[in-house]
C-alpha cells in the first residue's frame, strides 16, 4: 500500500436548514494518522461521509492526491479509499473469510476468482485483527466486536491509499482497541479516523482536529491542543492533562462534578 494525501478545503454540509459541518478545512499528509475528536453531534461522522462519498459537500472540495474525490470513477475510488463506518455490519450470509475477500473486489476483473496473492492478503488482514480463528465462522453469528474486527480486516485487504474509519474501536474490548489502533498506526497508508477516547487519540494520532458544533475549534499535535481550557469549552467538563510518565503522550483525567447540596 502507498499513502495518499488528503485535502479538505472549506467543506460545508447541510441537512435542510441545519448545518452539519461549516467551512471545515483539514489536511492529512501521506502516511499520517489524523484523528477527529469532539462531542456527539459535532460533525465528525458527517465530515467522514464527505470523504468516502456519501454526503456531497454543499460548498468546498475534498481532494485526494490533488484530484477531486467526487470526480473519481467508482472503481478507482474503491482502490483509493476504504471506509469502516459505525453500525455498518449487515447480516452477510457469508463466512468471515468471504467477507474479508470482498475487499479484494476493486482489484479484480468481474467474476475472477481469488489468486494466491489475494489469499495471502486476506490471511494477513485476518491475522492483523486477531480474527484468523473466525475465518470459517458465519459472519452473522459473530458478536459486535468480532464483526467490527472483520470489517476492519476487509478494509485492510482492500489495500487503500486512504483509510477512513468512524469509531473503529466501537464494540471492541480494551485489548483489541489497542491492537487495532496499533495496526492502523503501522500501516504504510494515510489514516483518518474519528475517536471518542481522547487518550487513545492522543497516543495513536499524529495530529488532531477538534470539532465542535460543526466547526474546527483547534488542530495540531495532541500535546499542543489537549488542554483543560479546550476540554472545558468543547466538552463542558473539568479535566487535568499531564504527560504520561512512560509514553510522554498527553493523558486526560476527567474530574467528577462537585455534588450538589
Amino acid at each position: 500500500m502507498t499513502a495518499a494525501e488528503l485535502s479538505i478545503d472549506g467543506v460545508t454540509l447541510t441537512a435542510g436548514a441545519r448545518h452539519l459541518v461549516r467551512d471545515v478545512s483539514l489536511t492529512a499528509r501521506p502516511g499520517e494518522t489524523i484523528g477527529l475528536v469532539g462531542p456527539n453531534g459535532s460533525g465528525k461522522s458527517s465530515l467522514l461521509r464527505s470523504v468516502y462519498r456519501v454526503l456531497r459537500p454543499d460548498t468546498g472540495q475534498v481532494r485526494v492526491d490533488g484530484g477531486d474525490a467526487w470526480a473519481l470513477p467508482v472503481r478507482q475510488l474503491a482502490r483509493t479509499v476504504a471506509a469502516v463506518v459505525q453500525d455498518s455490519a449487515p447480516d452477510f450470509d457469508l463466512a468471515v473469510r468471504e467477507v474479508v475477500a470482498m475487499g479484494r473486489t476493486p482489484h479484480k476483473q468481474l467474476l475472477a476468482g481469488d489468486t494466491a496473492e489475494d489469499a495471502e492478503l486476506i490471511d494477513s488482514a485476518l491475522l492483523a485483527v486477531d480474527a484468523v480463528h473466525l475465518a470459517d465462522r458465519p459472519f452473522d453469528r459473530l458478536s459486535g466486536g468480532e464483526r467490527q474486527r472483520v470489517l476492519i480486516a476487509r478494509a485492510l485487504a482492500q489495500q487503500p491509499t486512504l483509510l477512513v474509519l468512524d469509531e473503529p474501536t466501537n464494540h471492541l474490548d480494551i485489548r483489541h482497541q489497542l491492537s487495532v489502533l496499533s495496526v492502523l498506526r503501522r500501516l504504510p497508508t494515510t489514516v483518518l479516523l474519528a475517536l471518542h477516547d481522547l487518550n487513545l487519540a492522543a497516543y495513536y494520532c499524529d495530529r488532531l482536529y477538534v470539532l465542535h458544533a460543526g466547526e474546527v475549534t483547534a488542530s495540531g499535535p495532541p500535546a499542543e491542543i489537549l488542554t483543560p481550557q479546550l476540554l472545558a469549552e468543547v466538552y463542558g467538563v473539568a479535566a487535568e492533562v499531564a504527560a504520561h510518565p512512560r509514553t510522554g503522550a498527553p493523558q486526560v483525567t476527567f474530574l467528577p462534578e462537585e455534588p450538589r447540596n
